[in-house]
C-alpha cells in the first residue's frame, strides 16, 4: 500500500516521516520523496492519526488523484534537478512520462491547470535554483555548471538565469562574494 504525501521535498521531510512511522509502530518498506510504501494496510484511525501528526510539520496525506499526480511530478523534478548528480539521458518530458507511465501532454495539462505554471517553467525555476546553489558553493565555474546542468551552452544558462533572476550568473557570483564577510572581520 502506498501513501502519498504533499510537500515532502527534502531529506529532512523523509527523516521526519520515518520518525513518525516508527513512533506509531507502522511498518513500512520505503520512504521516498512524496510517498511511503507500507508493508501492510493501515486502519482508518491510524491513517487519520498519521495525517494529524504529519500536518503539524506541513506535510499532507493526499487522497485526490490529480493532487497525487502533481506531487509525483514535483518530486521527480526535485529529485532529478537537486538530488541527482547525473541529469537524465532523456529529456524531462520523456522521463516524467516513463516514470509515471502516463502521457506527457495529459500530465502537463493537469499540472498547468492546478499549479498555474507549465512543467517546463517549473523545471527552469528549479534548475536556476540549483545553479544558484552551485555558484554559492564556488566549486565549479560557470562553464562546468552549464555542463553539469545539461545546458546546451553557457549563453543558454545565462539567458535562463537572467530571465528568472534579473541577474547574470557572473554578477550573481560577484554579489555573493561581496556580501560574504570573513569570521575574522566580524
Amino acid at each position: 500500500m502506498k501513501i502519498f504525501i504533499q510537500n515532502m521535498v527534502s531529506l529532512r521531510c523523509k527523516m521526519m516521516v520515518k520518525s513518525e512511522m516508527k513512533k506509531m509502530g507502522l511498518p513500512y518498506s520505503s520512504v521516498e520523496l512524496g510517498e511511503v510504501e507500507m508493508d501492510d494496510q493501515i486502519s482508518d484511525s491510524a491513517r487519520q492519526k498519521l495525517k494529524v501528526e504529519l500536518q503539524k510539520s506541513g506535510l499532507i496525506i493526499m487522497d485526490d488523484k490529480n493532487a497525487m499526480i502533481i506531487e509525483k511530478i514535483i518530486n521527480i523534478i526535485v529529485e532529478m534537478v537537486h538530488y541527482s548528480d547525473a541529469m537524465p539521458k532523456v529529456n524531462f518530458s520523456t522521463a516524467l512520462s516513463e516514470k509515471l507511465n502516463k502521457d506527457y501532454h495529459k500530465l502537463a495539462e493537469i499540472f498547468s491547470k492546478t499549479k498555474g505554471i507549465t512543467i517546463e517553467h517549473f523545471i527552469i525555476l528549479h534548475k536556476v535554483e540549483r545553479v544558484k546553489e552551485l555558484i554559492i558553493y564556488d566549486e565549479l565555474n560557470i562553464t562546468e555548471i552549464a555542463f553539469k546542468m545539461h545546458y546546451s551552452s553557457v549563453a543558454h544558462l545565462s539567458n535562463q538565469f537572467k530571465q528568472v533572476t534579473g541577474l547574470t550568473p557572473t554578477f550573481f557570483k560577484q554579489l555573493i562574494k561581496r556580501n560574504r564577510t570573513n569570521l575574522e572581520d566580524l
